[in-house]
């Protein structure tokens, strides 16, 4: 029972960091602007968030940080993109490279450097129920906030007047504009929000899953996000099951040789990445699927203001 419990618990924490990236990539997709610079800014926030809770002691001021620094990764790509009309996979995958050298260089000085383990949230009782305890009420507040996060989302697109708004931008940006939405004011804020959703990501892996800092660390986690967003048919909750499920093929790897298994080691590396690339084939020969009916129409498309 312990060791199904240390799964289960390992399978949340993996997840989180995809479940901040890709919640934040699905608004931004709703909005009908693709951005590929996810692991740049997920990079961004972890190497952010990792230095200023080393210099300021403080895991608030981490965290707030590693958002800011997405959020102004975004920004870049947003000026890029809306106002300059810069092509939206080209910029993204700059800012990717980028954000990958950019915090292989300044990082160099912090690989040595380790924090405090982030604290988990400890509720008298309820935590101490047998297996249900363990289970659900001893995480740290950032995985509950994930959780609050991907309903928060929802809620905003079924509920509100300007989740509406935003995915009839994605829509159909020229017919939001005639009928005086500001298009380019709407897809800056739904960048910056991705943004910082994507540097939350980051600093979760580097302050809390993996206490540390090393280059390259985000490994592909942000690819990964911009793939569940077409899994999770740009719906947050499917999203967020998609990101569940990929975060058990990763410990899957790690508890796999405990378990007898006789698999190389590389081939378990691969597995995240390999099924990630095996959902999207799935979903592309899947021509009546729904995926393909739920994507935003104008998502990638520049838009040209009409006076």
């Amino acid at each position: 029972m312990d060791l199904f419990i240390n799964i289960f618990v390992g399978i949340i924490i993996a997840a989180t960091p995809l479940v901040f990236a890709a919640i934040g990539e699905v608004v931004v997709e709703k909005s009908g602007v693709l951005n590929l610079g996810v692991e740049g800014m997920m990079i961004t926030g972890a190497l952010t968030g990792f230095v200023m809770t080393v210099h300021s002691g403080s895991f608030t001021v981490g965290i707030l940080s590693a958002i800011i620094a997405g959020a102004l990764m975004a920004l870049i790509f947003a000026f890029i993109t809306q106002s300059l009309m810069g092509n939206q996979v080209a910029t993204g995958l700059a800012l990717t490279l980028f954000g990958l050298g950019l915090t292989a260089l300044i990082g160099n000085s912090y690989t040595a450097e380790s924090i405090p383990d982030f604290p988990k949230i400890f509720i008298p009782v309820i935590s101490d129920i047998p297996v249900l305890g363990p289970m659900l009420f001893h995480f740290d507040i950032l995985i509950y906030v994930s959780i609050a996060l991907v309903f928060g989302v929802k809620w905003f697109f079924d509920k509100t007047r300007l989740g509406l708004t935003v995915i009839a931008v994605g829509d159909n940006d020229d017919a939001a504009h005639s009928i005086g939405y500001p298009v380019r004011l709407y897809r800056y804020c739904t960048l910056m929000f991705g943004g910082g959703c994507a540097g939350l990501g980051g600093a979760y892996l580097s302050m809390v899953q993996t206490p540390m800092w090393v280059e390259g660390l985000t490994a592909g986690r942000g690819w990964i996000a911009l793939a569940l967003v077409v899994f999770g048919a740009w719906m947050p909750v499917r999203a967020m099951l998609g990101a569940y499920l990929f975060g058990g093929i990763s410990i899957l790897q790690l508890h796999s040789q405990g378990f007898g298994l006789a698999i190389d080691p590389q081939f378990l590396s691969m597995l995240p990445y390999l099924a990630t690339i095996g959902v999207l084939v799935a979903i592309s020969l899947n021509k009546k699927g729904s995926s393909k009916l739920k994507a935003p129409a104008c998502l990638g498309k520049p838009f040209y203001a009409s006076d």
